[in-house]
């Protein structure tokens, strides 16, 4: 017996499918936009809430459905509120412009972040400068922003050497750079405890390991004793990076090199119609 195609496949079918699949792109980008802030936890206690009331529903809890109500009912009012800066960049995000000139922008300020890094390292590795600086990537790192001072500063390489000089207020802890921005100062990272980490290498590294264990951050270190540039991301540590090897490995993970000039592409559409239908004779 053949599946009937016909009946499976009808407008109204097709039309659940595809509000299905709205909610959960609309559920994933609400997950993404939150992670790594503090309003995940409220988001998380809005679930149990919901599942307290389905729950409450089931077992006839007359009572304690009827103050779930009115919780989940002023809760929405209260939740706006909460989740203002969520919302406002989201709302944010939706009236961005092209993704063609997004991406480009995005390259370019890369490209002047690893430019302020590489200035900063270049001065700090020859004087022996003890510096660590994490870049956040995907995860966010806003519970390790809160433990230092809080700056939301153009990344230049003047300022990184000014904050790891030693001696100086911000100089003990981490930089963490947000969004191409430094956003923090003097902030304490989780200290690996990890067995395999040499034993001549000091705290700083063993913080980069450690924040490396738990986000995907970029975390680079310079040694106060010899100089030495590493690298730490995904509980990977690479020692001894020469400046050829960490600009390469800075624009390998920073810069999409798949983006293409959106003038560039619609000159690929073009010429690819020419080529297989505007050359053919009737």
């Amino acid at each position: 017996m053949g599946i009937d195609w016909g009946n499976i496949l009808t407008l109204h079918n097709l039309s659940n499918i595809l509000d299905v699949l709205v909610v959960w792109v609309l559920i994933y980008e609400l997950i993404m936009l939150l992670r790594g802030t503090r309003s995940i936890q409220l988001l998380r206690g809005i679930v149990i809430l919901i599942l307290a009331k389905v729950i409450s529903l089931y077992l006839g809890l007359t009572m304690t459905s009827w103050i779930l109500d009115q919780v989940i009912n002023w809760g929405v009012i209260g939740c706006i509120v909460i989740f203002q800066p969520e919302i406002r960049r989201g709302l944010e995000k939706l009236g961005r412009r092209s993704v063609f000139k997004q991406s480009q922008q995005q390259n370019a300020k890369a490209e002047k972040l690893i430019k302020a890094l590489n200035g900063a390292i270049q001065y700090m590795s020859k004087r022996r400068i003890g510096a660590l600086i994490a870049i956040q990537m995907k995860t966010g790192l806003e519970e390790y922003i809160e433990t230092g001072i809080q700056l939301d500063a153009d990344v230049s390489s003047q300022l990184l050497i000014n904050i790891f000089i030693p001696n100086t207020p911000l100089h003990d802890g981490a930089v963490i750079i947000k969004d191409g921005r430094i956003a923090s100062a003097a902030s304490y990272l989780p200290l690996s405890q990890s067995n395999l980490i040499p034993k001549e290498l000091g705290t700083r590294h063993r913080a980069a390991v450690g924040i490396s264990e738990v986000t995907d951050a970029i975390t680079i270190v310079i040694s106060e004793e010899t100089g030495e540039v590493s690298i730490t991301r995904n509980n990977e540590l690479l020692r001894g990076m020469t400046q050829a090897d960490y600009l390469k490995y800075l624009r390998s993970q920073l810069i999409n090199t798949n983006v293409k000039d959106h003038k560039t592409l619609f000159g690929e559409i073009h010429d690819f119609f020419i080529k297989h239908f505007g050359g053919k004779k009737s």
